[in-house]
């Protein structure tokens, strides 16, 4: 029986460490799989238009990788790393590499300094997915076109469209409607692009209390994707697309920005792996 008893134990251990090995930590000391980008220390009153100077000549964004005044930068807590993001200038921190149907876990929590223009706003972050084209592209002249999974105090996991995004949702519908998102009588809205809104507020509230660090987890999989808070769904959104020439333009791949957007923010446990399929919970949730 001896043989047999390692074998299984054997066989065990091989299926953990296949398990552990299917995902990818994407935070190290270096910052090795992350570039940066930033833009300018926005002010109260900002319209849209590039920034200029006492004398009314426009201001050149930052750019790309030029941090000196550690935007981001990676400190050690408790014997763990963790991504600290200042939000004194909007920016982010962007991936190297495009990812395409995946599932990306993190955990976040705030820090205590807020800037202008958002002094008096809750705090502000955001996970930017299908993220293409060069930085800059939406209102504030920092992002690139993308979807957002929004982080915000009070508010994980709601919708915004960056530059000409869009993407049906089935997630909060005022005045009294359903919101529940397991309800397939639900219908998809659209939001984004062509459509009068371009936000879309998240389906209830699951943001840890006290400021203890909240789990975020991103599935997406072809034109769907999902936005999850400690376990829990908050939005279910399908037809990613972006318009160009007044022509929808599917959006399933891209880089991964974290923003910061005047709110001090901490990022720990960044992984990310790759998946041959909606998971079978949420197929669902499409139909």
């Amino acid at each position: 029986m001896r043989p047999i008893v390692l074998a299984f134990i054997a066989i065990l251990t091989l299926d953990s460490f296949k398990e552990r090995e299917e995902w990818t930590n994407l935070l190290d000391k270096d910052l090795t799989h992350w570039e940066n980008y930033l833009s300018y220390k926005h002010k109260v009153g900002y319209n849209g238009n590039v920034p200029v100077d006492e004398s009314g000549m426009a201001l050149e964004p930052i750019g790309y990788n030029k941090d000196k005044g550690q935007v981001f930068s990676v400190i050690e807590d408790k014997g763990e790393l963790v991504l600290k993001i200042s939000g004194e200038i909007y920016g982010c921190v962007f991936t190297k590499k495009e990812y395409e149907n995946y599932h990306v876990k993190l955990k976040v929590r705030w820090g205590n300094q807020k800037y202008d223009p958002r002094k008096n706003k809750l705090k502000d972050s955001g996970i930017l997915y299908h993220s293409i084209g060069e930085a800059g592209a939406e209102y504030w002249r920092t992002w690139m076109l993308s979807q957002e999974f929004q982080i915000m105090e009070g508010h994980m996991g709601d919708y915004w469209q960056q530059s000409t995004s869009a993407a049906d949702i089935r997630a909060y519908l005022p005045e009294g409607k359903m919101n529940s998102i397991a309800s397939t009588k639900q219908p998809f809205l659209s939001f984004g692009s062509g459509t009068t809104e371009g936000y879309c507020m998240r389906s209830e509230n699951h943001e840890s209390p006290d400021n203890s660090w909240t789990t975020l987890e991103l599935i997406c999989f072809e034109d769907k994707s999902l936005h999850i808070v400690n376990g829990h769904v908050v939005m279910v959104l399908k037809n990613s697309h972006y318009k160009k020439d007044a022509k929808e333009i599917p959006l399933t791949k891209g880089r991964i920005q974290l923003q910061s957007e005047a709110a001090e923010v901490f990022f720990k446990d960044i992984r990310i792996r790759s998946i041959e399929a909606l998971p079978e919970a949420y197929v669902s949730l499409f139909k």
